[in-house]
């Protein structure tokens, strides 16, 4: 099994807006979030309630590299975590997960992708790290640490918000 973890703490938010703002699947949204790098975000079948089930298109880069997908949300808890299964005609053994945590000022985000097999099928993981490289791991990170810092200004646009470790201003 192979894991990508990020981690960023974001103020002005809470865990409840981000997991409202990822669950917004309109192209112009998600194109709005990060322009240029953020290409489309919509949804191609719906599930049950709640999202659960609900199948999503994303097209966006990270670093250099182009990621096109389909997702289907198998998790979906507001104010908590939302865990979407990668696609290609079949589920795949990929998934991202976003958790939030609200802290003092903002919100924690952790961002996980994880893939592989377990038992016999995990024989077949190496061929994913070859995809999952240190490089585009590396790139992953960088784009977390950029993208969710960005959401404060699209939800609450005419507010000045200052990093949660600024102590020099009262």
């Amino acid at each position: 099994m192979l894991t990508i973890r990020s981690e960023v703490t974001v103020p002005g938010l809470t865990a409840a807006e981000v997991t409202g703002f990822l669950s917004d699947w309109t192209d112009a949204a998600y194109q709005q979030w990060w322009p240029g790098v953020h290409l489309r975000l919509h949804p191609v079948a719906a599930g049950r309630s709640g999202h659960v089930g609900d199948e999503v298109f994303m097209d966006e880069f990270i670093g250099k590299r182009r990621l096109r997908m389909t997702a289907v949300v198998v998790e979906a808890e507001p104010g908590r975590k939302i865990v979407w299964q990668m696609k290609k005609g079949v589920r795949l053994p990929a998934w991202l997960t976003i958790e939030v945590t609200d802290v003092t000022g903002g919100v924690h985000v952790r961002h996980t992708i994880t893939a592989g097999w377990t038992g016999p099928g995990r024989l077949v993981d190496p061929l994913l790290r070859m995809y999952f490289s240190p490089d585009f791991a590396t790139a992953m990170d960088q784009h977390v640490h950029t993208e969710f810092p960005l959401i404060p200004q699209r939800l609450h646009p005419a507010a000045q918000v200052r990093p949660l470790d600024d102590r020099s201003q009262p």
